[in-house]
């Protein structure tokens, strides 16, 4: 079924929508939620939760795409579940990794004008990401959004591990001279 006829579904209030839903994009959510968060539990918690939403905002909402609609979802859920979890336990995973390898790129959002900085900084890392290469812009994109190891990765793109760690580390310099040179800094 296509994203437009699950978007109608939604708008029609079918419980039909969230079993769509979760047979086309179902096994991405669970695999975005698990590597956040590292407990297929809690990966599942976040993705029902995450349909939920879903239902919630649609309608009104019309997403386009729906995918992006719903992996935002589920990674803001994720992540909330994640930083709670670490508050509570102070431990760390492979999430906290990828995050620590960002820190020296990104100025913190959390001031007064946080919500005004944190658009321009993502206007920003949307137009550094205009920069890339695609093949770079997939390491960048499955390492940072995706939450995926250096080792899924290097599986996905069928380049070694090594490779992965050191692209992404000139990504991240890159990044900053970008950050830097705007002012971000």
């Amino acid at each position: 079924m296509d994203d437009s006829a699950i978007i109608e579904l939604f708008l029609a209030r079918s419980e039909q929508a969230i079993r769509e839903l979760d047979g086309k994009y179902g096994k991405l959510c669970h695999s975005l939620s698990y590597n956040i968060l590292h407990s297929r539990q809690d990966a599942e918690e976040c993705v029902n939760d995450a349909y939920l939403g879903t239902w919630d905002a649609i309608p009104p909402a019309r997403p386009n795409p729906l995918l992006a609609f719903l992996c935002k979802i589920v990674r803001n859920l994720s992540l909330m579940r994640y930083h709670a979890d670490r508050t509570a336990k102070r431990g760390g995973g492979s999430c906290a990794v990828a995050l620590e390898e960002l820190e020296d790129c990104l100025a913190s959002p959390r001031t007064v004008e946080g919500d005004l900085e944190e658009r321009e900084l993502v206007r920003l890392i949307e137009g550094f990401l205009d920069t890339l290469p695609p093949e770079n812009r997939v390491l960048f994109m499955r390492r940072y959004w995706f939450s995926d190891s250096c080792g899924e990765v290097a599986a996905r793109t069928g380049l070694s591990e090594k490779n992965v760690s050191v692209r992404l580390s000139r990504i991240r310099k890159q990044l900053r001279h970008y950050l830097e040179e705007r002012g971000v800094m």
